[in-house]
């Protein structure tokens, strides 16, 4: 990722130096705004980037004397299908419409967003984690109750 962050680093140095330029010898505020929300953008990803480099270290693409097969193996966990992208989606649509056609509209529309991407964000924040048993399941005793307690009658 070394690679990667040093490349977003200068993209963003780019974006900063024309962002000041342009402020200074136009005076014209949109222009400015739009390339100081770039610079932001690219430094944010150059930090991301950064960081995931000292988390996990160089990786092979980032050695020197790596050799092909010193990158192969599984990558990372990537979902098979997801219903919030097209969620996000939705709810950006109802809310640009919103802006057009009025404010309750708009705050359906907020309201869609804002639930697909938490939806989106902890889709799969638990898969890590390991679940107590329900039950019926096997517990580490074995005796397939799934609580200590029985629940009944004598």
């Amino acid at each position: 990722m070394r690679t990667e962050a040093r490349l977003f680093t200068g993209v963003a140095a780019f974006f900063a130096t024309t962002a000041v330029l342009y402020g200074w010898w136009s005076a014209e505020p949109a222009g400015t705004a739009a390339l100081t929300v770039a610079f932001l953008m690219a430094s944010l990803v150059a930090f991301f980037f950064r960081v995931q480099h000292r988390r996990r270290g160089p990786r092979a693409q980032d050695l020197d004397d790596a050799e092909v097969a010193d990158s192969a193996g599984p990558l990372d966990f990537f979902p098979p299908h997801s219903p919030w992208p097209i969620t996000i989606a939705l709810g950006a649509v109802v809310l640009a419409l919103g802006i057009v056609y009025g404010l309750w509209l708009a705050l359906i529309g907020f309201g869609l967003l804002a639930l697909a991407v938490c939806g989106f964000v902890f889709q799969y924040a638990d898969r890590g984690v390991q679940r107590p048993s329900s039950p019926g399941e096997p517990d580490e005793d074995g005796s397939g109750s799934g609580s200590s307690t029985s629940t009944r009658s004598p």
